[in-house]
């Protein structure tokens, strides 16, 4: 029995400093998320680094099932439920920089999966420094400096979304001395200097039950991490019209596609004229590797700045233009995003297969 015990003991310590020793790799290379998946005679670990996935290493499937295990009981998750997907969140510290996780579960064929999104808290940049092209930063920069309205953020799942949204809340509460509430799900950076609400559904605090909440708390700016659906597009609205300025994310490909997508939601243009300021999109491009041609992993370890955000901007005239019946006047006259990563190929310092992953 005995033996049995510390044989059990040696088992969780092995798997224990496993599961640290993947997790610790992939801070150092600033992954974004984790694939732990098995397969049927072996299993993989994925990171995506710099938006792209790359296998860093091969496990035994029965170590591989143990470390899910552990990371789901570490996460509250039901460790004994493998036949349907369940999601739960984890704080922890990584090479002294404490990390939000959000765990997902997913039952293939083969075996239960699991993907770790890494989100390291603190993580304040300024926009100057996201933005490949400064005059770009300056134009958003301008954008937000109203009193009131509705500035929509749109891009892909990775695009960079919430990164640029709270640089641009740092620069209103250090250049007006702003009163900034937001509204996240889950949030994903903290900070000292804005009242922060998680979403929890099932607490029954959803984003349209917290916005009718924070509106009594005398907020200047609202940050909503995601328009979703047609009753948070309304209280949004309803927000900006009120004297408020109302910062949101939304998955769209592209600037008009969002106005298109507000439409879908139930919010007329005669409603969006009166809200929207700006509506930008945005995507990471790689900057081209001073050292190598094709950068690995590990020499992007050593580059302190890999990536950079490109934008599209509808705003002014052409915003009017959508919003007026005159949608291909404004997508003849749009700098479209392929325009801006082209002129930084041609500028040399983005690599042309950037362009292909825009397409």
């Amino acid at each position: 029995m005995k033996k049995l015990i510390q044989k059990g003991v040696g088992v969780f310590m092995e798997v224990e400093k496993k599961s640290k020793n993947i997790l610790h790799r992939a801070a150092s290379f600033n992954a974004s998320d984790i694939h732990f998946v098995p397969m049927e005679k072996t299993a993989v670990v994925r990171f995506r680094i710099d938006g792209h996935l790359t296998e860093m290493e091969r496990l035994p499937v029965h170590m591989m099932v143990k470390i899910i295990s552990h990371l789901k009981f570490l996460s509250g998750m039901d460790v004994g439920e493998r036949r349907r997907p369940q999601n739960s969140s984890l704080e922890i510290l990584l090479r002294n920089t404490p990390y939000a996780m959000r765990l997902s579960t997913f039952p293939s064929s083969a075996s239960e999966t699991l993907v770790i999104r890494l989100f390291p808290y603190y993580n304040r940049q300024k926009l100057q420094t996201l933005a490949i092209f400064p005059n770009q930063a300056e134009q958003l920069l301008n954008t937000v400096k109203s009193r009131s309205g509705l500035f929509i953020l749109c891009g892909p799942t990775g695009s960079g979304k919430t990164t640029t949204l709270y640089s641009l809340l740092d620069s209103c509460f250090y250049t007006m001395n702003r009163n900034i509430i937001t509204l996240e799900d889950p949030v994903e950076q903290k900070h000292d200097n804005f009242l922060q609400m998680e979403i929890n559904e099932r607490a029954g605090v959803t984003y349209s039950e917290g916005l009718r909440s924070l509106l009594r708390h005398d907020p200047d700016i609202i940050m909503i991490g995601e328009i979703r659906d047609g009753e948070t597009a309304r209280m949004a609205v309803r927000a900006a019209l009120t004297g408020h300025f109302v910062f949101s994310t939304m998955h769209s490909s592209d600037t008009l596609n969002a106005i298109r997508r507000l439409n879908d939601l139930g919010i007329s243009n005669e409603e969006l004229r009166d809200t929207v300021k700006a509506v930008a999109a945005q995507r990471l491009v790689e900057i081209r590797c001073p050292y190598c041609e094709e950068c690995t992993p590990y020499c992007k370890k050593y580059r302190s700045r890999r990536r950079g955000a490109v934008f599209e901007l509808l705003q002014g005239t052409l915003l009017d233009d959508a919003l007026s019946g005159r949608e291909t006047e404004a997508r003849k006259n749009i700098k479209k995003l392929g325009a801006v990563v082209n002129k930084g190929i041609a500028l040399g310092f983005i690599p042309a297969l950037e362009i292909e992953e825009l397409k």
